[in-house]
């Protein structure tokens, strides 16, 4: 097992490694922005050195940085957590030739995956079943028109590379094709240095379901439970649920042995994920794998009882998986809801600022998995992830229950959140049937919004009651510290005179 390991990440992520690490008595290395100077992974770390300026092309993708770090403070790997350079070969192959170990898949793995072209490829292959579409890149409107003339509309123009809705396109008729192509290819281009793009069949209102899955240098390979990744909004996931409601004992097997087949076709290592689109017909088709620790992990592992980033740093350790298939299996139902430092009635515009008042909720069934702390200031350059707040209940209805329960818990004043939002969507009657898509955000996106300033009511009216509250306490404490520093002073005086 490794003595030393540095977190080449921030915010949550790198809090939750940091604490895998010191449960398994390893020394954490923490690395930090000047913009995070004072972030609650600095303080939680055993060690934690500069890496650069705020923004992240000056320090957190900054590879030779990053791995000069690594050796000064004889760190024996890294753990790149997710964002950042976590799905980045060069930076896998560069930690491998420093003489250190990435804890992830190998970086020729990493590049394989990470071109989704030759993913699928890979996928059709092995048994994978993949959305119709082309195999190779199209230049031109002519490939997409025999594309159409086989498969019908609509379609989807999409990036070879990279992720997160970026470089993609809807086409409904012949005469957006131009404009799709010019417009996916350039914001490919732009986000992720390749502007290769290619066509896949469109599919209306699919569910996104994806399969975490375990893989160790031995030849053992695992997968867990599946997680509900429907509920997005620009193509980010936002409410994730463990098991999803839509799948049986049937259908999860299948998932789970394509997405075996999906790792061994690639030759994985480690921990990554299996994503898979859904029809209306049940049907489920690849759609990706994610190199790298997802952020909603927290429901598999709150409904089977493993620590995924353990595993993970066992797996880059050289260890055997110490469980098999038949070990894995779900005990209750898990939600999460990222909450995030955005006013979702302004369109989720971000919102910095100093956390003035934050308070995590608790209780039967609560983890907050958060970055951040009371006075921490979100900084303008990052993801404005606040933190993680998943639940855990005998079924899918407590879960919800307990997670309604902590929302309305949660207190943050100093910056717009969507907590709010997320009260809305648990109460909503289609959610709740877990009639859901990929579109259902954008779909009632109107009633969700008025709900969800209801609900910024009702926040309004705690933020004043706490702020009250906080002004009482300050007032005290100001007063009594007053009386403290008055018999302090009385004491100096009266020794002074010779009273004592």
């Amino acid at each position: 097992m490794f003595k030393k390991i540095l977190i080449a990440n921030r915010g949550e992520i790198a809090v939750r490694v940091i604490r895998a690490c010191h449960e398994l008595g390893i020394t954490a290395v923490g690395v930090y922005s000047e913009a995070d100077r004072t972030a609650l992974h600095v303080r939680l770390a055993d060690e934690a050195y500069p890496i650069g300026l705020s923004p992240s092309s000056e320090s957190y993708l900054r590879v030779d940085r990053i791995i000069e770090v690594a050796k000064q403070s004889k760190a024996e790997a890294i753990h790149p957590g997710y964002g950042f350079l976590a799905e980045n070969p060069a930076f896998a192959r560069d930690v491998v030739s420093a003489g250190l170990e990435f804890i992830g898949p190998p970086a020729e793995v990493i590049r394989l995956l990470g071109d989704k072209m030759a993913a699928r490829r890979a996928m059709k292959g092995s048994g994978v079943p993949i959305v119709p579409g082309t195999e190779s890149s199209i230049e031109d409107e002519k490939q997409v028109l025999d594309f159409i003339g086989e498969s019908g509309l609509p379609v989807l123009v999409k990036a070879a590379a990279g992720g997160g809705g970026k470089g993609m396109r809807i086409v409904h008729s012949a005469d957006e094709i131009a404009s799709a192509i010019k417009t996916a290819a350039s914001e490919a281009k732009s986000a992720f240095g390749d502007g290769r793009i290619y066509i896949e069949k469109y599919l209306p209102d699919p569910r996104h379901i994806e399969i975490q899955i375990l893989c160790d240098a031995h030849g053992n390979y695992i997968y867990f439970p599946e997680r509900e990744c429907s509920i997005q909004r620009r193509h980010q996931k936002v409410i994730e649920e463990s098991p999803s409601p839509l799948v049986d004992f049937r259908m999860r097997k299948a998932m789970g042995e394509a997405a075996i087949a999906a790792a061994k076709a690639s030759k994985y290592v480690n921990a990554g994920t299996v994503e898979f689109l859904v029809d209306s017909k049940r049907n489920f088709y690849f759609l990706e794998v994610n190199t790298r620790l997802q952020v909603e992990h927290p429901v598999t592992e709150m409904v089977t009882g493993y620590d995924l980033v353990k595993e993970q740093i066992r797996i880059a350790a050289g260890e055997e998986l110490g469980f098999g298939q038949d070990d894995i299996y779900a005990r209750g139902h898990s939600l999460e809801c990222r909450i995030y430092a955005e006013d979702a009635i302004n369109n989720f515009m971000p919102s910095v600022g100093k956390l003035n008042v934050y308070r995590e909720p608790s209780g039967p069934g609560i983890r907050v998995d958060s970055g951040v702390y009371e006075g921490f200031t979100i900084p303008i350059y990052y993801d404005p992830l606040i933190s993680k707040l998943i639940a855990l209940g005998r079924d899918r209805v407590e879960a919800i229950g307990r997670m309604r329960r902590a929302l309305t818990e949660y207190k943050i004043i100093g910056v717009e959140s969507t907590i709010g939002f997320h009260q809305a969507v648990l109460g909503e009657g289609n959610f709740l049937r877990g009639n859901i898509s990929t579109h259902y955000i954008e779909d009632r996106i109107a009633d969700l919004i008025r709900d969800e300033g209801l609900h910024q009511e009702e926040r309004l009216a705690a933020a004043v009651a706490l702020a009250v509250d906080r002004m009482e306490k300050d007032s005290l404490s100001a007063l009594n510290n007053s009386r403290s520093q008055d018999r302090a002073n009385t004491w100096k005086y009266s020794f002074r005179l010779g009273n004592i």
